[in-house]
């Protein structure tokens, strides 16, 4: 591949082109382009558009920086990213969790190269608007990517090879931002995706340490609140909700969720706490009452076209699709599971377990106690879409099936495990309301994307609606519009 960029990259321009123009391609997209295509056709991205929108002024690009929380660890990837870019003739860019290009560095010729591009400071390269590229792909799917010539889905930008990787908060997990490394096709070398990759471990290791010393700082000015409590169960909070001591308080998840004017909160385990403001944190004072356990109540709502969502007792929890897939595979399997065995499932036979661990101990740091481990397993009072669905089919009531099916399962999802569930569901709720004749179900099914183009559905909803009723002539439209 790499040996020959030039005829690697004009056999991307014909899978590129075929593609897009519905024809039989040489070889299919990798899983991550394809997905990527996909996301950002939906948005509308035209192939032949030329420019991403401008979001900052070059006079406003100085204060975003300044409290961007990246700032810090600029000069860590100056020193290892910057001076490798400038004699590869790369560049090296530093994106906000918006996609926005906040910092950019490198070869002179290509920083002018890549100005005709726009490819440039304050300038956003989301896959939304500008389609499939490195950066914008790194932060929709948080994983390191690698973007080659054609894999780019407009067409001003085949000529440029480009890998980034996402950087997340240490606090909160969130994404923060992406590093980037761009240059000409003709100067792509194999080891480029796992020097921004190590790169962007390094940074998040600075961004790790400087919050241990904002935390050990808090603490020593804090601990003074905890002491006047006088043996009374509490503890100090990050602003992010994320415990630095406690006293007297037995188990607590290792974040707590807060708003930022405190107040009164719920743990996992059904304690009742107030959340004292102070400053760059909180004080948590735990009501010595400990009511009866009751399981926390996690629901998931992960078929549909959208995003999955969750929510745990009725709290809106941001989720990634990585953690909504982690879900998902330890509901369907209550007894538990193991770091190996969601290795294999979430990313093939190249699996790596330590990496299922990192994101456990992220989502612990979402939903605490929910998640435990040795085996992974949840533990709530669960309430998941895509097991009532299962449920609903397994007692062949096609009715529920089909009213509580609104889409197929984490459509967006390229886990081998996910994929495998995705078409089962979908193929057992298609048959099971098939086989039913029920109009309503039909109906249902017809609504979502799995059904509305299925000639099969639309076939026996037009032979199961009574004459006279005023679904049948849309029905019967439809199926006449599939047969032509």
């Amino acid at each position: 591949m790499l040996r020959d960029p030039l005829s690697y990259a004009r056999l991307l321009q014909h899978v590129h082109d075929a593609v897009l123009s519905g024809v039989p391609a040489p070889r299919k997209p990798r899983s991550v382009i394809s997905a990527s295509w996909s996301r950002s056709l939906a948005a509308h991205v035209d192939p032949d558009r030329k420019l991403p929108p401008v979001v900052y002024e070059s006079g406003e690009l100085d204060d975003v920086r300044g409290t961007h929380p990246l700032a810090p660890v600029l000069p860590l990837l100056r020193q290892t990213l910057v001076s490798i870019a400038d004699e590869a003739e790369h560049i090296m860019i530093v994106t906000d969790a918006d996609g926005t290009i906040l910092w950019r560095e490198g070869a002179a010729k290509v920083r002018h190269r890549a100005d005709s591009v726009r490819l440039s400071e304050g300038t956003r390269w989301t896959e939304d608007v500008i389609g499939t590229n490195a950066m914008g792909t790194a932060l929709a799917t948080g994983e390191p990517v690698q973007i080659y010539s054609a894999e780019h889905l407009v067409r001003a930008y085949h000529t440029w090879t480009c890998a980034a990787a996402p950087l997340r908060d240490p606090d909160t997990g969130e994404l923060i931002g992406a590093i980037d490394v761009s240059g000409p096709l003709r100067t792509v070398h194999p080891a480029t995706l796992a020097l921004v990759t190590a790169s962007a471990q390094l940074a998040e290791g600075q961004l790790r340490a400087q919050l241990a010393v904002r935390d050990e700082r808090f603490r020593l000015a804090n601990m003074r609140h905890l002491e006047a409590l006088r043996g009374e169960p509490g503890a100090l909070l990050s602003a992010g909700g994320r415990v630095l001591a406690a006293e007297s308080c037995g188990e607590l998840p290792a974040t707590v969720g807060v708003r930022r004017s405190g107040g009164a909160v719920a743990l996992p385990d059904g304690r009742l706490a107030t959340v004292e403001p102070l400053d760059e944190g909180y004080l948590l004072r735990l009501d010595r009452k400990r009511p009866s356990r009751v399981a926390p109540k996690l629901v998931l709502r992960f078929l549909s076209d959208g995003d999955p969502v969750a929510t745990l007792d009725g709290r809106d929890i941001p989720i990634t699709l990585r953690h909504a897939e982690i879900l998902t595979l330890l509901a369907l399997r209550p007894a538990g599971s193991t770091a190996d065995r969601l290795a294999c499932e979430l990313y093939g036979e190249t699996g790596n377990p330590v990496t299922v661990r990192a994101e456990i101990h992220r989502l612990r740091g979402q939903l605490g106690t929910v998640v435990q481990t040795r085996p992974y397993r949840l533990v709530a009072d669960l309430d998941a879409d895509f097991l009532r669905v299962r449920e609903a089919v397994r007692r062949g009531a096609a009715g529920v099936a089909a009213a509580a099916f609104d889409g197929p399962l984490l459509p967006r999802s390229e886990s081998p495990a996910i994929r495998d569930e995705r078409e089962s569901l979908t193929a057992l709720v298609r048959r099971v309301v098939l086989d039913s004749g029920d109009p309503d179900a039909l109906w249902s099914l017809w609504d979502t994307t799995s059904g509305a183009d299925d000639v099969e559905i639309v076939d026996a909803l037009c032979r199961a609606l009574p004459d006279g009723d005023p679904r049948l002539a849309v029905a019967h439209t439809h199926l006449a519009q599939l047969e032509a």
